[in-house]
């Protein structure tokens, strides 16, 4: 029989046993420390804590009802480390298990930080793997030979959200939410 607790994660409640929590709160504790970020250190624990409910949420939805130290030891392999460092005390099955995760698929974005209007010609060109430039030219072509470019800039701008986190600009990029990508866009702030 093993103790249970409620915890709040991400702003998401679960039910873990106690060795995983455990476990859990050592590794937050561990990424903080080696986080070092100063002032946004907070945003960043945020990000992550957010990135961990994700995860716990996906692999819970198939039956599974409790937390335990296999999916946490699963999710801090995933996430690794700020400084890139190893988490050398897991074991080499969940190390098996995080080198098959897959790449998240990559998610169109409005990326306000490289556009120059309202970031939709920036966030297309990420999501397709071109050039800026080209998609800024082929939109204005669009917009010269008829008003259809106009028209599908206004919508693409309201349909398509902002990337603000740095989940978002991960899966923008088609990269994994791990704790360094996570360190990376919120260090380009």
């Amino acid at each position: 029989m093993k103790k249970v607790i409620n915890v709040s994660i991400g702003g998401r409640t679960f039910v873990i046993d106690e060795d995983a929590y455990a476990a859990l709160n050592n590794y937050l504790d561990n990424f903080q420390r080696k986080a070092a970020m100063g002032y946004s250190t907070r945003e960043v624990m945020d990000e992550i804590e957010r990135r961990i409910a994700e995860i716990f949420s996906e692999q819970l939805s198939c039956g599974q009802e409790v937390v335990n130290i296999a999916l946490v030891n699963k999710v801090v392999d995933m996430l690794g480390m700020p400084d890139g460092s190893e988490n050398e005390h897991y074991s080499e099955s969940t190390r098996s298990e995080f080198n098959s995760y897959s790449a998240p698929s990559r998610k169109l974005f409005r990326d306000k930080e490289k556009g120059s209007i309202g970031g939709v010609c920036a966030g297309l060109s990420h999501y397709f793997k071109q050039d800026l430039t080209l998609v800024r030219v082929l939109m204005l072509i669009m917009l010269l030979f008829g008003s259809m470019g106009f028209w599908l800039y206004i919508v693409l701008w309201f349909v398509v959200p902002e990337a603000k986190t740095a989940i978002d600009k991960c899966a923008m990029y088609g990269i994994p939410a791990t704790a360094e990508n996570l360190r990376m866009f919120h260090q380009k702030k």
